[in-house]
């Protein structure tokens, strides 16, 4: 089956959705990476 063509403002507004997920998920892996961080730090700190 052949995929629908989109208009040039169809592409761009899917564009955008893709780029707002994408900072989405990103801003998620970035909380992620900064609990670890954090509890790295206190794991460290307990240690010593």
């Amino acid at each position: 089956m052949r995929p629908k063509l989109l208009n040039f403002e169809q592409l761009v507004q899917q564009n955008k959705q893709e780029l707002l997920a994408d900072e989405k998920r990103i801003a998620q892996i970035e909380r992620r990476l900064e609990k670890k961080q954090e509890e790295s730090v206190k794991k460290k700190q307990y240690q010593q």
